[in-house]
């Protein structure tokens, strides 16, 4: 059984006026995506080197 509608603009407000804050202000209990660290390494950049010749 769901809430009735609200009759009156006062009632509207009312219900809104229940509702949670939005969960962008309150801390997660859900962990955000967790990422590896990254790096290049010299082999990787020395592929990289004269990329611009190509373009």
């Amino acid at each position: 059984m769901g809430t009735p509608d609200p009759d009156t603009m006062d009632e509207l407000i009312a219900d809104c006026a229940d509702l949670p804050s939005s969960p962008l202000t309150q801390p997660s209990a859900v962990p955000g995506p967790r990422y590896p660290d990254w790096s290049v390494d010299d082999a990787t950049a020395a592929q990289m080197a004269d990329l611009d010749a190509y373009i």
